[in-house]
This record gives C-alpha cells, sequence and structure tokens, in this order.
C-alpha cells in the first residue's frame, strides 16, 4: 500500500498518470495500474479523469491529506527522535471569505503556541462543509449558520452577525433600495449557499422580481463586479470590512435589515487541539 500512497501522492501532484510516472520512474501504464489497485482497496474512486488529466475528486481530496500524513509516519519508523507534536494534525473548513478575515491570525497563534503542528484549511460552501464535519471527515469548520437545526451531536459558536447591504456603483444616486433592486441589473449571490438562499427569501418576502444578470459565489467577485458598472447586489459585510472599495458604495436596508451568522462548527467529542483552535478563532473574532 506505501508505494501506491506514494505514487497517488505524486499524482496528485503532476496531475496527469505520464508525470507523476516521469517524476517517480515508472511507466504510465505501471502507475494505471497502481491508482487501480488502490481504488479496488480503497472501494472508490479517487480521480475525475478527463482525457490526459487526473483530477482529485472530494473523495481524493480528503484521501490526499491522509496518504501525505500516513507517508510522514512511515518516514519516522524506526527513528530514535521523536517529535511531540508531529501527531496534532487539525483539518478546518472555511468559507472564503472567513479565509480572508480572521482565520489567518487564528491559525498563526495556533502553530506558535503548538510549534511542529500540522493544520489543513479545507474550502467549500457552507453545506458541503457542514456534511464535512457531520461525517467526520474534517474537525470543525467556519460556516453560515444553516437555516435548520443541527444535529445533537455538532456544537456551534457565533463568531459574527454580518449585515446584509444593498451594493451599488459609486456613480448609482438613488438610494431606493426597492427601487433600485427592482429596476437596475442584478447580480445575485450564489443560491447553493446558506448566504445566497437568504438573499433568495428576502426577495421572495418583499415581493421583488429581479433582472438577475450574473450568479456567483465569492464576494470578492460580485464587489468587483458592481464597481465595474454590472450592476446591483445583496451582499454581506462582513466582521472585518470596516470601508467599501472606492469604485462602489453601500445602501443600508434600515429595519429591513438581515443578517447571516458565521460561526464555527465541530463534534462534541472533538480532541483537545481542536478545541485549541476553535477558542483561538473566537478570540480573533471577539467572540
Amino acid at each position: 500500500m506505501i508505494p501506491e500512497l506514494k505514487t497517488f501522492i505524486a499524482v496528485a501532484r503532476e496531475g496527469t498518470f505520464a508525470a507523476a510516472g516521469q517524476q517517480i520512474g515508472l511507466t504510465q501504464a505501471a502507475v494505471s495500474a497502481q491508482m487501480k489497485r488502490l481504488e479496488d482497496e480503497l472501494g472508490f474512486t479517487l480521480f475525475d479523469r478527463t482525457g490526459r488529466s487526473a483530477r482529485l475528486n472530494r473523495r481524493g481530496q480528503q484521501t490526499l491529506a491522509q496518504a501525505q500524513e500516513l507517508i510522514a509516519l512511515y518516514g519516522q519508523l524506526g527513528s530514535r527522535q521523536r517529535a511531540p507534536s508531529s501527531a496534532v494534525f487539525v483539518s478546518l473548513g472555511a468559507i472564503a471569505s472567513v479565509q480572508q478575515a480572521f482565520l489567518p491570525e487564528a491559525l498563526a497563534k495556533f502553530h506558535r503556541q503548538l510549534p511542529g503542528s500540522r493544520t489543513r484549511v479545507v474550502p467549500g460552501v457552507s453545506t458541503t462543509l457542514l456534511n464535512a464535519v457531520d461525517a467526520g471527515e474534517i474537525d470543525a469548520a467556519v460556516i453560515i449558520r444553516p437555516p435548520f437545526a443541527l444535529h445533537s451531536d455538532l456544537r456551534w459558536t457565533t463568531l459574527a452577525r454580518e449585515p446584509f447591504r444593498l451594493l451599488l456603483p459609486r456613480n448609482t444616486r438613488d438610494d431606493d433600495w426597492r427601487a433600485l433592486l427592482a429596476g437596475q441589473p442584478f447580480i445575485r449571490y450564489d443560491r447553493s449557499s446558506f448566504g445566497g438562499r437568504q438573499v433568495d427569501r428576502f426577495l421572495r418576502s418583499k415581493g421583488l422580481s429581479v433582472q438577475e444578470v450574473c450568479e456567483v459565489d465569492e464576494l470578492e467577485a460580485i464587489v468587483r463586479l458592481v464597481a465595474s458598472g454590472l450592476g446591483v447586489a445583496l451582499l454581506p459585510q462582513t466582521a472585518d470590512r470596516h470601508r467599501w472599495p472606492a469604485g462602489v458604495r453601500a445602501v443600508d436596508l434600515g429595519p429591513h435589515t438581515f443578517h447571516r451568522d458565521i460561526g464555527l462548527v465541530h463534534r462534541a467529542d472533538v480532541a483537545e487541539p481542536v478545541q485549541h483552535l476553535a477558542r483561538l478563532v473566537a478570540e480573533a473574532y471577539g467572540a
């Protein structure tokens, strides 16, 4: 299994069986045979194969981190030296806006306090990351609070409450948010995310029909599209954002303001290093 795992890591790094074979001294056929044995042993596929490329699927991405950990441990067999913190590994899911906010500060402090520890930040939308925590595939995640009750064995800590604003190109004069939503092209926050669903529910609750031109998940991309003059958007003002870029301005929704809650979710039985990182993330947010 060790040779197959090493080859798997090489394929993930190089992107094709042929390139991986060149790096580790195997033919493409030998690499393909090893990956077939590994997938048969694991009971699931690791790659989405398109032409000559071998792109990791979701299970493959999860397996890659485990394979790297196993190979690192294998390399320490027989060593007289024991790295006391090498066994500390925490996998943390995080939506894109969180990775750009206070998460780096918490991670840096975690590694200073636990030298030799390892962390892996897993990107994704809130739905996917919540399912990964629930399934035990990652230790914890910083996500948007879902619009349903969490399972009893999951724990939630609210980190920030972020208000939604109507974002406009800077040169737009009108401040009537109803008229702007009804009359201007609309850039939609992706409905597959919890935040995008909140926008959708808000529009329906107000009986507003919008002229949708684009649907995007990444908040900063939406801000840039608004700044370019493509249209208007309903976006959360993230906890780390104290001012908007020069090309846009935000209109407050007043008593109609709705929020998205950002929080950390983990299982009740997580190890102390996970709890420690959770506390540092909460401190970074001031929660």
